[in-house]
């Protein structure tokens, strides 16, 4: 079936980008906003978090129950997030209610009523999130692996501090809003059954008035990636790392997917058989790629019993080396299948759709049609994926550890 894939950009900055999905009668949409953790001050992380749950607060003309009572009344199922360099707002509804629901959006974008008498409550669930960290070693660790893996900002935990989350005032919350939340560089997706001629009119009336001011960019500062062990008496050693890969625009970028698919995509894969499996090493082991814009990175982790924790960490960094000495026919085929599965077959969602092309749109200034994601993945060889390892070997390692005892990192 033939794509309609529509973009246009207003005078303000903002762009709206959409694909029409003409077998449902849903809609949904994705706000992505420049306004993530990249941004907060250095005395006042975790402000994102605390500016995007006093958002949708009241807005306009409604207050805060009343704003939700709206987007209930016309069945929005709806969310709000703080990733590192966006805050995004999100919901999907019946295809007839999708413009009723982005004018209530739109006065939560241009008139939020930024409640004093909400901070307090709003300070708690961001603090509710921070301390829930304490339960979880595993992204306790995942934190720290990034911390010390990237440079200052893009290191940051989107969840903040409790002195930054404590510490911001309305005042701070409002300047946010201010500086940030305004048109220039967002990004609205649809994805759903809609008219684009009436969708692309109605977000121009809607934003009319919404004025773009000058961003304030984040710098990312000089910093070199470092192993560290954060000492923790608990029964399973938690063992993170990284290495270096390449972002989506990258020419390489679907092969840097296929790598991490032989390496962990399933039961069958090699992390899983070859260091859970055949030695019975740790319960948990896994890789996934990440990227942002102007990098990519190889993520793993594994848990192990701490006598078995140097043995787990050597074989799972092993099987990433080992990879260059061959890759198995019946290892590409499960991995197209499995990329297919999770780059094509799941935008079949509206919501997934949504959030696909919004990203597309960031990385890439364009929206890649199914068919060039087909074509991208039937493409991959095991000549295409040893040719990555060759231009990319993975082996400079970023090591964080958790746990009784510091790990040597296999050189």
């Amino acid at each position: 079936m033939l794509q309609e894939i529509y973009s246009h950009t207003f005078e303000n900055g903002l762009t709206l980008v959409a694909d029409r999905m003409t077998s449902v009668r849903s809609a949904a949409f994705n706000f992505l906003i420049p306004a993530g953790a990249v941004y907060e001050p250095e005395d006042r992380l975790g402000l994102a978090s605390l500016t995007c749950e006093l958002i949708p607060r009241g807005a306009g003309s409604r207050n805060s129950r009343e704003l939700s009572d709206a987007l209930d009344s016309l069945g929005v199922d709806r969310g709000e997030s703080v990733g590192l360099m966006n805050m995004i707002f999100s919901g999907s509804c019946l295809s007839r209610e999708l413009l009723a629901a982005l004018k209530i959006y739109g006065d939560m974008l241009q008139r939020p009523h930024l409640p004093e008498e909400e901070l307090a409550a709003a300070q708690a669930l961001v603090l509710q999130d921070i301390h829930s960290l304490a339960d979880d070693p595993q992204r306790q660790t995942l934190i720290a692996l990034k911390k010390n893996y990237y440079p200052p900002p893009i290191n940051r935990d989107t969840h903040g501090t409790e002195s930054g989350v404590q510490s911001s005032t309305i005042a701070d919350v409002r300047n946010m809003v201010a500086q940030f939340v305004q048109p220039q560089d967002v990004i609205l997706s649809v994805a759903g059954d809609f008219e684009w001629q009436a969708l692309r009119d109605t977000v121009g009336e809607i934003f009319k008035d919404w004025k773009p001011k000058p961003r304030p960019p984040y710098q990312p500062q000089p910093s070199e990636p470092r192993s560290v062990h954060i000492p923790r008496e608990i029964d399973q050693t938690q063992i993170t790392f990284a290495v270096p890969s390449v972002p989506m625009n990258d020419p390489d970028f679907y092969n840097a997917r296929g790598i991490v698919g032989v390496l962990s995509l399933d039961m069958s894969s090699r992390l899983f058989m070859n260091v859970r499996e055949k030695y019975g090493l740790c319960y948990s082991v896994y890789a996934t790629h990440e990227t942002i814009r102007d990098r990519g990175t190889f993520l793993g982790y594994a848990g192990a019993r701490p006598e078995l924790a140097q043995e787990t960490l050597d074989r799972t960094l092993a099987e990433f080396r080992l990879l260059k000495n061959g890759i198995e026919m019946e290892e590409l085929d499960r991995v197209k299948v499995g990329l297919k599965s999770a780059l094509i077959m799941r935008q079949e969602s509206t919501a997934v759709r949504a959030a696909s092309i919004s990203s597309d749109w960031y990385y890439l200034k364009r929206v890649r049609p199914i068919s060039e994601l087909q074509t991208a993945i039937d493409s991959l060889s095991i000549d295409s994926l040893l040719g990555y390892l060759e231009r990319h070997p993975p082996i400079h390692f970023t090591v964080v550890t958790l746990g009784p005892q510091p790990l040597t990192i296999p050189v």
